[in-house]
């Protein structure tokens, strides 16, 4: 019996994957294994030489793992991870978590981009396990992803999740699809933002101010 995917192999460690899920897993990595033979063909490449012959399955495992959470309900996965660590707690000032690392994978060319997400909100009552935030960033940034769009459902998640009066999201990455090809331009950084609740219009200037402050002032825009 061949091994199970890497994906599979570790939920059903953590007892989350079923007899049914792991063989669908199998029979999607051949698949795909499949694709990239081809794709290794397609290149002038011999698929059988020594140093490719397990590229096609171990490409498919890295592409799953990449991507496994386009594959799951995100809104019920963040709420499981936020509903474990949600505390009572006074505390109505901003809390900010910076530097939040990420990888994903942009869904124009399937190249990676990657860099820091921060993150900031203003509790309602209740306060949230500063690791979450980083578990939430990770269920939206490990699917084919744009800049834009993830940095939209973070900061959107964690409003709903946290019941928070507000959020606060910066995204700084680098994309290897403008430094691997097309302009070639290495170094280059791109940034977005997103507010919402008291974070918004002139009435959040205040915080938007204090938040990037906090942040390095990075993010200046008021999407």
């Amino acid at each position: 019996r061949a091994p199970a995917p890497a994906a599979v192999a570790a939920a059903s460690a953590a007892g989350g994957a079923t007899v049914e899920e792991e063989a669908r897993e199998r029979e999607r990595v051949a698949k795909m294994g499949a694709a990239v033979r081809t794709l290794l063909e397609c290149l002038g490449e011999d698929p059988d030489r020594e140093g490719l012959v397990d590229t096609p399955t171990r490409v498919a495992n890295a592409l799953l793992y990449c991507t496994r959470g386009g594959r799951v309900d995100a809104a019920a996965a963040v709420s499981r991870l936020v509903s474990r660590a949600m505390y009572d707690e006074r505390h109505n000032e901003p809390v900010c978590v910076r530097d939040i690392t990420f990888h994903s994978l942009c869904e124009h060319h399937m190249l990676p981009f990657f860099g820091k997400v921060h993150v900031a909100y203003v509790p309602s009552g209740r306060v949230v396990g500063l690791s979450k935030l980083a578990r939430v960033v990770d269920v939206f940034a490990r699917q084919l992803q744009v800049q834009e769009r993830l940095t939209r459902q973070i900061a959107d998640a964690c409003a709903e999740a946290l019941g928070a009066a507000g959020v606060a999201v910066v995204v700084e990455a680098t994309h290897m699809c403008m430094a691997m090809r097309g302009v070639e331009r290495q170094g280059a950084t791109t940034t977005t933002s997103c507010y919402t609740g008291v974070y918004r219009g002139e009435g959040g200037a205040a915080l938007r101010a204090e938040f990037l402050a906090l942040v390095g002032g990075r993010g200046g825009c008021d999407r």
